[in-house]
């Protein structure tokens, strides 16, 4: 009898995510799962797709983002799928939607204007609540989300720049209880913005606690990454050591001309520490980060670009110092004049990206943030960036080793059990691309623009972007945290 299957991909080249030598073979799909992988002479299909010249690959997992809205606001999921995303990690640097179980304040609280800069998002009491929206709403991707611990702070304290009392490290403790009972994959901290530098470590390792029995990650965006980011990553490695669980350092850099260099150091920090506890890290592939605009920000970047302003909003685009020339002032003053806004700091160096980048154990994530007017270009650039300019100009890894970075090495870490392989019994989320053409379009200038040589990505079974737009399939999931014995191997 022969085999019937809903999809075949015929005369694929196939990079299975485990960092293995592509081969040659035909990818079959059944419903949600990959059903078989290798020769099909004889079976049918509902559809084939002829692979011929392209390679088959996992669907990539960008492990760091702040789609937490995105996938209510925009499920098409354009600015991710248009890179072959199938699934997000969102609720980093300790933002997260939920849970806001009172009226978020007015203006809303920098950073968590990121995700809102009106409030009206941030409308749901629990996680429950969030989740349930997710998944009766849902987007274009899978998505796997974390709890913020800066939300937590801001949603239980009214003197941010305090340290929690014990009696609101118990309320956030028990909002963390909730969010994993409801699907959360564990907490994220931003240590280095305004509602969470009051909190001392102790802070954080007493609300990280339910981590612990519950199978959840502490993801972080540190306190540092400058002159102490040194002292930084050792505060990490403490709060996963006392909590007793995995550690996940979020875009891992270094910042400041004088720190150029030093990822060398850390690094070598970083895989020492990895031999005694769990540790692992994301980075971007570019040399200019975004975020809030910020005076102590812009004091040490050699360049800064306004992606968005609240109050003066035809400035978005704009370089900080040409706002400057045209108001006038200092930079500080026109700064206060521009906020609530977002920016683009360069300050970073192109040795030390490439460096943490080749780091074996470096995963890949965007940290785009989708809902600023000139977004930094990760947002819709950074995977085919990792592929064509660091994998097939630079050289700096094999085609192999870059998906595997975005793949099966996430998968593995954030415990997306049957995600970021291609094998039989796996999802069926796949990125079909052209590994001679696929690269950026994005660019600072022009940020919003989907990339070249991403010609089908596969959500769970189901076409969602095909010849250059998205198919309006959503049949993305919320994905739980699974125990370690059955995550992908690396």
């Amino acid at each position: 009898m022969t085999d019937h299957f809903d999809v075949i991909i015929r005369n694929a080249s196939i990079v299975d995510g485990t960092g293995a030598n592509r081969f040659e073979g035909d990818v079959a799909i059944k419903g949600d799962r990959i059903a078989h992988v290798g020769g099909l002479k004889d079976a049918t299909a509902e559809m084939v797709i002829d692979a011929s010249g392209l390679v088959v690959a996992p669907g990539f997992i960008d492990a760091h983002t702040h789609d937490d809205r995105l996938l209510l606001s925009d499920p098409d999921m354009s600015p991710k799928v248009s890179q072959g995303v199938t699934t997000i990690i969102g609720g980093n640097c300790g933002i997260s939607l939920a849970p806001m179980p009172r009226p978020i304040p007015n203006p809303v609280t920098p950073p968590l204007n990121l995700l809102d800069e009106d409030g009206r998002w941030y409308r749901f009491a629990t996680f429950a609540d969030y989740v349930a929206e997710l998944e009766a709403h849902p987007a274009a991707t899978n998505c796997a989300m974390l709890v913020g611990h800066s939300t937590l702070r801001v949603a239980t304290m009214d003197d941010l720049a305090q340290p929690a009392s014990p009696e609101q490290i118990a309320a956030m403790r028990a909002m963390v209880v909730e969010a994993l009972g409801a699907g959360a994959i564990g907490v994220s901290t931003g240590l280095a913005y305004a509602p969470a530098i009051g909190s001392p470590t102790e802070e954080v390792i007493e609300i990280c606690q339910p981590l612990r029995d519950r199978g959840g990650l502490y993801c972080t965006h540190m306190r540092d990454e400058g002159d102490m980011v040194v002292e930084s990553l050792n505060e990490t490695f403490r709060i996963g050591r006392d909590v007793g669980v995995p550690v996940v350092i979020s875009h891992h850099k270094v910042v400041g001309a004088k720190n150029f260099g030093r990822s060398a150091e850390t690094l070598k920090l970083i895989e020492c520490q990895m031999a005694t506890q769990e540790i692992c890290l994301d980075c971007y592939p570019y040399a200019a980060s975004s975020t809030i605009l910020a005076p102590h920000l812009a004091a040490n970047a050699t360049r800064v670009t306004v992606t968005w302003s609240q109050s003066l909003p035809e400035f978005a685009g704009w370089d900080l110092t040409e706002i400057v020339k045209k108001l006038g002032g200092t930079q500080e003053d026109v700064i206060q004049r521009l906020l609530p806004a977002g920016a683009v700091y360069y300050r970073m160096d192109e040795g030390d990206v490439e460096r943490i980048l080749a780091f074996d154990q470096t995963m890949i994530g965007s940290d785009g943030l989708p809902h600023d007017e000139k977004p930094h270009p990760r947002l819709w650039g950074t995977f085919p960036r990792v592929l064509g300019h660091y994998s097939r100009r630079r050289g700096l890894f094999s085609l192999e080793t870059a998906i595997h970075k975005m793949t099966g090495l996430t998968a593995r870490n954030f415990g997306l059990a049957d995600r970021g392989v291609v094998r039989e019994g796996a999802f069926a989320d796949l990125a079909i691309i052209n590994p001679e053409t696929v690269d950026e379009v994005a660019t600072y200038d022009r940020p919003i623009a989907p990339s070249r040589g991403i010609e089908m990505v596969i959500v769970n079974g189901e076409i969602v972007w095909k010849d250059g737009k998205p198919s309006g399939r959503r049949p993305g999931r919320v994905l739980r945290r699974d125990a370690p014995d059955s995550q992908p191997p690396r």
